[in-house]
C-alpha cells in the first residue's frame, strides 16, 4: 500500500488526573475513584496502617468532578459533572481532592519522553499533544507482511516510553491528519494504538456518531440530528451546497471536508499565550458584604497565584480583568488597560481593585477570576514603577 505524506499522532493521557491519584494510592486500582473533592476530602491513615477514604455520598457543595476512573465512569460518573449530580449515580465511588502540581509534573514527565523519540510536538493541554511523526526513523517501514509496521513501532515506542517515564498508559491514534487523528485515539481506550489511512474511513469513520468529530459541539450535533444527520457517514453523504444553506458558507464546507477525512493542518510546535488567567467557584455563593473579609484574601490569592504564573512563563501584562459570576449564572467582566506592562501580584490586585469599583453588587458571587492580557516579555516590565510612599491604597475596600 502506498503511505500517506504525513503520519500525525494524537495522543491522550488514559484518565489522567485519576490515573495519577492512583500511583499514590494503587490500593484503589481497579475501584470507582472521582477526582473534585476538597482538601479535607484527602484520604487519612489510620493507626493500623489501612485507609479512611471520603466517599462520594457525604459531598456536599457545588463542586464538578474533574475526571473519574473508568471504574466510576462505568456508573455514568464523567468529567464536568456536579458533584452532587455524581453522589446519586455512584454514592460509594470514593472522592479524592485535585493535586495540580502533581498533574502538572507528571505532565511534564510524558510529554519529556515523548520529545525523545518524536520531537515536533504541538502541546493541546495538560494530558494531550498531537505529534509529527512523519520523517521519524522506521515509520515508513514495513514489519513482515505488515506495511504499516513501522508506524505501529514507532507508537509502541512512545507508549513505553511514557510508561517508564511516568507509569502510566495513554491511547494513541495515528492518521494522515490531526482531525482523524484526535478520532482515532478514542477508538481503542484504555491503553491503545490506533493507525487509520484514508481508506479506512468509510468502515470505521462514517458509522460514528456526529458529535465523535472534534468541532461539532453540543448546537451543531443537535441540528444534525433533526436535520436527520446522525452519523458521520450521514455528512459525508450530504450535498455540500444544503450543508452551506443550513450552517453558513465557513461551517458548512468544514463539515463536508471533516466528514471525509480532510484536515491540512500542520503540528504547531510554538505558540505565545494570549492571556493568563485564574479562577476559582465558591462552595456556597458569598455576600459582598458579609463574606468580605472572605472575598478580599481569595482576590489576594487569585493575584498572587497569577503573578507565579507570569514569571514562571517570564512575561508581563498591560491589561488585567476580572470575571464575576453571580447566583443566577449572570456573568460580568471588566478590563482595566495600564500604561506600562505588570508582574506583581501587588500590581495586579491594584488594577482588579479599579475593574471592581465599575461593577454593580446586587447578587451573591458565585465565581471570581483575574486575568492578564496584552502581553509582552517580562523584561519590558523591567522599569521600576513610579515609587509609592505606602502600600497601595485598597479604593475598593467598600466591595472586599
Amino acid at each position: 500500500m502506498q503511505q500517506p505524506d504525513r503520519w500525525i499522532a494524537h495522543l491522550d493521557m488514559d484518565a489522567f488526573y485519576a490515573s495519577v491519584e492512583l500511583l499514590r494510592y494503587p490500593q484503589l486500582k481497579g475501584e470507582a475513584v472521582v477526582i473534585g473533592g476538597r482538601r479535607a476530602d484527602a484520604p487519612r491513615q489510620l493507626e493500623d496502617g489501612s485507609w479512611q477514604y471520603a466517599r462520594l455520598r457525604h459531598y456536599t457543595g457545588r463542586g464538578v468532578v474533574t475526571t473519574s476512573t473508568y471504574a466510576a465512569r462505568d456508573l455514568g460518573v464523567f468529567s464536568a459533572m456536579g458533584l452532587m449530580k455524581a453522589a446519586l449515580r455512584a454514592p460509594d465511588a470514593i472522592l479524592l481532592p485535585a493535586d495540580f502540581d502533581s498533574y502538572r509534573k507528571y505532565s511534564r514527565l510524558f510529554k519529556a519522553a515523548v520529545a525523545e523519540v518524536a520531537p515536533v510536538i504541538e502541546d493541546r493541554g495538560i494530558d494531550e499533544i498531537y505529534i509529527d511523526l512523519t520523517d521519524v526513523p522506521g515509520v515508513r517501514d514495513a514489519v513482515g507482511h505488515d506495511p504499516l509496521g513501522g508506524v505501529k513501532a514507532v507508537a509502541r515506542e512512545i507508549k513505553n516510553s511514557v510508561w517508564r517515564a511516568t507509569g502510566l498508559t495513554c491511547s494513541i491514534g495515528i492518521t494522515p491528519n490531526k482531525l482523524l487523528s484526535k478520532i482515532a485515539s478514542e477508538l481503542d481506550k484504555p491503553d491503545g494504538i490506533t493507525v487509520l489511512t484514508l481508506d479506512d474511513i468509510p468502515r470505521l469513520i462514517w458509522p460514528l456518531a456526529v458529535r465523535k468529530i472534534n468541532g461539532i459541539g453540543p448546537k451543531a450535533g443537535d441540528k444534525l440530528v433533526k436535520l436527520g444527520l446522525q452519523t458521520v457517514g450521514d455528512i459525508a453523504a450530504a450535498d455540500p451546497r444544503w450543508l452551506v444553506e443550513q450552517f453558513g458558507d465557513s461551517y458548512g464546507h468544514w463539515l463536508h471536508n471533516a466528514a471525509h477525512g480532510r484536515d491540512s493542518r500542520p503540528v504547531v510546535t510554538h505558540s505565545e499565550p494570549v492571556s493568563v488567567s485564574r479562577e476559582t467557584t465558591f462552595e456556597r455563593d458569598l455576600h459582598v458584604v458579609h463574606d468580605k473579609a472572605l472575598l478580599g484574601g481569595i482576590l489576594d490569592d487569585l493575584c498572587e497565584r497569577l503573578a507565579g504564573d507570569l514569571a514562571r512563563k517570564r512575561i508581563a501584562g498591560k491589561t488585567v480583568g476580572i470575571k464575576l459570576r453571580f447566583e443566577g449564572f449572570v456573568t460580568v467582566t471588566r478590563d482595566q488597560t495600564l500604561k506600562r506592562p505588570i508582574t506583581a501580584a501587588a500590581d495586579i490586585r491594584h488594577a482588579a481593585g479599579l475593574c471592581l469599583k465599575r461593577v454593580t453588587f446586587d447578587k451573591r458571587l458565585r465565581l471570581m477570576g483575574v486575568r492578564i492580557g496584552n502581553l509582552v516579555h517580562a523584561s519590558e516590565a523591567l522599569a521600576p514603577p513610579p515609587e509609592r510612599t505606602a502600600e497601595p491604597a485598597r479604593e475598593n475596600l467598600s466591595l472586599f
